[in-house]
């Protein structure tokens, strides 16, 4: 009897029911159905078939209908159904289903990753041990990961760097890793192969290097600079212990880190210094 009261007074002055059935449900525990029933005659459902013009101006989105008697219509809802007599309806109009989602891209596996850094590798003439090395330093293979300073995805690009290299979603593996690459070949082609100065740029921006004549003393940079090198060298003696051969359609870019970290010592004795 409450709940056909209830949707009596939602017929005539639907912005009260809201409110009282509410304020009903917390003092005498009416049931849910009741309120979501309400619920559904001030909103439109997620996905309604059918929309009922009542005559007082007010509609209500419904999934069907169906004749209840010679006198009344029953309203079909996910989670109920509501009674109302014919003489309140002016009029029920078929809805169109609601449009289907936009198709996304499926999200790259990190079983693909391999791939995609060993074709960015051939496309840029780049060690590939020298991506994976940058890669687990920057993120640690975390596709969403974002920096405190804004840098994203993979080998963490900055919006304004990702922007100049194409790269549209820095959040996608492939763009991430396609444009990371690119960068960090330029980095090399500008210092001439030297790998300590190349990985001080792409942490603290060619600027700062220019600026200390080699690699910035910032404790960051330093840090980081080792830690890839570190990681690097780890990799290739890996790949010594298990002797396995890396095959590469065509050659790659070889980084002495040596003559890299001679080439930076000169450039900047105290930056270097703290490298070794």
């Amino acid at each position: 009897m409450i709940l056909k009261l209830q949707m009596k007074n939602a017929i005539q002055t639907p912005q009260m029911v809201v409110s009282t059935s509410m304020h009903r449900a917390r003092k005498s525990g009416l049931s849910l159905c009741a309120a979501t029933l309400c619920a559904a005659v001030l909103s439109p459902a997620a996905h309604a078939l059918e929309r009922i013009t009542l005559t007082n101006g007010f509609s209500i989105d419904c999934a069907g209908h169906e004749q209840a008697d010679s006198s009344h219509i029953r309203l079909i809802y996910p989670s109920g159904t509501q009674l109302l007599p014919a003489s309140e309806i002016a009029g029920i109009d078929v809805l169109p289903d609601p449009p289907k989602p936009i198709p996304t891209a499926a999200p790259v596996a990190p079983s693909d990753i391999p791939s995609l850094v060993a074709r960015a590798g051939t496309q840029r003439n780049i060690d590939v041990d020298l991506l994976y090395s940058v890669i687990h330093t920057e993120s640690n293979f975390r596709s969403n990961a974002v920096s405190r300073a804004g840098a994203r995805g993979l080998m963490q690009l900055m919006p304004a760097t990702a922007r100049n290299l194409g790269v549209d979603d820095a959040f996608k593996p492939d763009q991430n890793i396609n444009g990371g690459a690119a960068y960090l070949d330029q980095l090399l082609t500008r210092y001439h192969d030297s790998l300590s100065l190349a990985l001080a740029a792409y942490n603290a921006g060619p600027e700062a290097v220019a600026r200390y004549h080699g690699i910035p003393p910032f404790r960051e940079t330093i840090a980081y600079v080792r830690i890839v090198e570190n990681e690097f060298i780890r990799r290739k003696n890996a790949l010594k212990k298990n002797q396995t051969k890396q095959t590469d359609v065509a050659p790659t870019k070889q980084v002495d880190l040596a003559a890299a970290n001679e080439m930076a010592a000169v450039q900047s004795p105290k930056s270097s210094q703290a490298l070794r």
